[in-house]
């Protein structure tokens, strides 16, 4: 097992044709092995592009996804075929040529210019995967991790790493809403709160109506910024230690004081309330 890791996220400008995004895919990676990350995280969607309304022809299932999994372990998105006539917006953890895991989004967003809620079918379940051995690592997608359950509730899990694809856009919610500054503050809330490094890899380029900022960008167990993308497509990389995760929580101890039976026991009564 690994005390210290290469995180690596991949940046890039996919296209609306699947076979162009995925010798992206593989260029990204070859790059990523060539400078020494264990392991590359991909934007969301990002074998088919994030639209607006999303191309459901090109669907597929996790295990076809497998071409990519060599010795850099990759976290891909993809739009996953689930029960007949159900697609779920999914990321996949692939290693060592098989599928390790993956994620279907739970929090899909439909409100200002974000449709995915008339498209896609929620996910049902938070699970860990063992990115790399003795690494538990959580994926959230892009809005889900702006539901401030489940990153406590992946930290509760036990969760070393936090996984990140997002396709942020700047006038996705409109309004004046600041998506770049929003996806700032959130980040290192996660981070620095639950002294759980990250890495968040968004889109970049404009198609259509939608203007990625790009930006994606790797934190540490202290929410400080280790590396961080400009607008255009990149790898980025930084090295992420197991003492430094240990050294953070010690310090601020949040998951020791999470007090879950509490919490369980004053969101029944609140939810008695609501009735």
């Amino acid at each position: 097992m690994k005390t210290v890791i290469r995180l690596g996220v991949a940046q890039i400008a996919c296209t609306a044709d699947k076979d162009q995004n995925l010798a992206l895919h593989r260029a990204a990676i070859a790059e990523a092995g060539a400078r020494g990350v264990d392991l590359l995280v991909f934007p969301e969607l990002s074998l088919t592009d994030y639209r607006t309304v999303p191309d459901m022809a090109a669907a597929c299932i996790a295990a076809d996804l497998v071409e990519l999994a060599g010795d850099v372990a990759v976290l891909a998105g993809f739009i996953e075929a689930g029960q007949p006539g159900l697609f779920h917006n999914a990321a996949a953890l692939l290693r060592g040529g098989a599928v390790v895991g993956s994620h279907r989004k739970l929090n899909l967003p439909t409100y200002g210019g974000l449709e995915e809620g008339k498209h896609f079918a929620p996910g049902r379940r938070l699970d860990l995967v063992e990115a790399l051995p003795g690494w538990p690592a959580a994926t959230l997608i892009c809005a889900d991790a702006w539901n401030p359950a489940l990153p406590w509730l992946a930290a509760l899990k036990g969760a070393a790493l936090m996984l990140l694809p997002i396709a942020s856009a700047r006038a996705a919610v409109g309004d004046g809403f600041d998506n770049p500054g929003g996806w700032e503050v959130t980040l290192r809330h996660i981070a620095m709160t639950y002294g759980m490094p990250l890495a968040m890899a968004n889109h970049c380029g404009r198609r259509g109506t939608l203007d990625f900022w790009g930006g994606s960008r790797i934190l540490d167990a202290d929410g400080r910024c280790l590396a961080l993308a400009g607008e255009g497509p990149e790898i980025i990389a930084a090295d992420i230690a197991l003492k430094d995760i240990g050294a953070a929580r010690h310090r601020l101890p949040t998951m020791r004081d999470a007090a879950p039976l509490t919490v369980q026991a004053l969101l029944a009564e609140t939810l008695r309330n609501l009735r």
